[in-house]
């Protein structure tokens, strides 16, 4: 049964989600997976495992059992299907821009802009064909997001009270 089934409050999802107490001993933390690999019941089972037709840990920077409860527990905090992790903001930013953006597209960005944020729009998309438009932030932002670059813009940044930066999704 999943988190959300249960009826969890936020609180409780904060401390439980994506987890179930360990068979045998009902330890409820999560375990620290301290490995780089794992091993396979036979050949058969690795080459599944490689081939992506079983789930299952192949090498810990592609998979590890305490990022797995992690990432189920901010899918379960946020009302997702799923969540990944990166090892950065600035790797989670590329990653979600990157499968959404192609050659030829733009991003409309908020100036109030960390630095590497700010150079990766500026320097890193543009090698990759895609264009960034950084303007300053105003009751305009509307009429800022429309006088966009074309093709039209399939992301734009928003400015937030938080350091996180917003994605507004346009295909």
């Amino acid at each position: 049964m999943s988190d959300e089934k249960k009826g969890y409050r936020f609180e409780t999802l904060q401390v439980h989600a994506g987890q179930e107490p360990a068979p045998g001993t009902n330890a409820r933390a999560v375990p620290i997976y301290q490995t780089t690999s794992y091993t396979f019941d036979d050949a058969d089972h690795g080459a599944r495992l490689f081939a992506l037709q079983q789930f299952g840990n192949i090498y810990t920077r592609i998979m590890n059992p305490t990022t797995d409860v992690f990432e189920k527990r901010i899918a379960a905090l946020e009302g997702g299907a799923a969540a990944l992790a990166t090892a950065s903001g600035q790797a989670a930013q590329f990653l979600a821009l990157s499968t959404i953006l192609q050659n030829g597209d733009n991003v409309v960005s908020t100036s109030y802009l960390y630095g590497g944020t700010y150079n990766q729009f500026k320097v890193s998309f543009p090698r990759l064909g895609i264009g960034a438009k950084i303007v300053a932030v105003s009751a305009a932002w509307p009429e800022a997001k429309a006088r966009a670059p074309t093709p039209p813009s399939r992301a734009a940044t928003r400015a937030s009270k938080t350091p996180v930066v917003g994605f507004m999704i346009r295909v």
